[in-house]
């Protein structure tokens, strides 16, 4: 027997929900950009820059240890991995208030721990951050044309109120987010761009799968109310969006609760990531077209198959 989380044949009605979903949006994104734009953002090493330290430690280093010990000296974001073999680590700390004589205690603080043991300094310098204010603003760039260009495609194989509306679930869920880590001051590395970027794909995603589901009622019940076309849409794909969302989140918690601090951020992003885009997959994208006046007769004669109209119940 197959496992089902939601039953076959469900009855919600999601549409009224829109009075309660839209100003609960309308009030998480607004307090998530007042948070960036007051609070502002964590950021990690990549942005802000840091000393790179790489080691050759005596046989195999045992990274875990290395980085609690570290953790010790109270200096902030540190970032610890295999740097080639075994037995080289690279060690980068976040750039210290204080000029170039705080970058050297750091160097001091650091010898202190491995002075002990048979630890070879290879390497230390001070760098500037990975990310430069110009790398960052042609990321932004390039995020905003490759949203532009899905909602130019969305718009071409649907229609411009199922692109807008995509585009406006993908927003909501990625600012959202944003205000995930500014809350919980989570550090916000390259890891969390590619964490916000998966997030973009996966909502899109699940939004195409009920736009689509949509517009193939829209064909098939031309006569029917549109909220009732919508809810019926939603609840045709509700054990599909649930059983996708749960099998993921078991995943990300599996990372979660054993992957370690090093990606904590970037899956509990992910967690909460995929819970928003769910939610909004079900309690926005839809309502979004209402929001936009679509109408069953807004498709176009070239996606009419030139059915015959089914009435109130499809005959399948």
């Amino acid at each position: 027997m197959l496992l089902r989380l939601v039953p076959d044949n469900t009855h919600f009605k999601f549409m009224w929900l829109r009075k309660i979903s839209f100003p609960l949006s309308i009030v998480l994104v607004v307090a998530s950009l007042a948070g960036f734009f007051t609070v502002g953002m964590n950021y990690g090493i990549d942005f802000k820059g840091g000393t790179i330290i790489e080691i050759k430690t005596d046989g195999p280093a045992d990274i875990g240890f290395i980085r609690s010990e570290l953790s010790s000296l109270q200096l902030g974001d540190i970032q610890v991995q295999e740097f080639g073999a075994p037995d080289d680590i690279l060690i980068r700390i976040e750039e210290q208030p204080g000029g170039e004589l705080a970058q050297q205690a750091v160097v001091a603080k650091v010898r202190t721990i491995f002075a002990d043991d048979n630890v070879d300094f290879r390497r230390v310098e001070v760098v500037g951050p990975r990310v430069s204010s110009e790398l960052a603003r042609a990321g932004a760039i390039a995020v905003a044309a490759s949203l532009l260009a899905i909602m130019f495609y969305i718009w071409f194989r649907f229609e411009w109120h199922f692109a807008v509306g995509a585009i406006l679930t993908t927003a909501n869920d990625v600012v959202v987010t944003i205000g995930l880590f500014v809350l919980l001051q989570l550090d916000f590395s390259l890891s969390s761009i590619a964490a916000v970027l998966t997030i973009i794909g996966y909502s899109l995603n699940d939004t195409v799968v009920v736009y689509d589901r949509i517009r193939e009622n829209l064909r098939k019940y031309k006569k029917r109310p549109l909220t009732e076309i919508l809810d019926q849409s939603i609840n045709e794909t509700l054990s599909r969006t649930t059983m996708t969302s749960v099998t993921t989140l078991l995943a990300l918690l599996a990372l979660y609760i054993f992957g370690g601090e090093v990606i904590q951020s970037f899956t509990l992003a992910m967690i909460f990531g995929i819970v928003i885009g769910t939610y909004s997959s079900i309690f926005l994208a839809a309502p979004f077209l209402i929001l936009l006046n679509l109408r069953p007769d807004a498709l176009s004669s070239k996606d009419d198959d030139g059915g015959k109209d089914e009435g109130t119940e499809a005959t399948a």
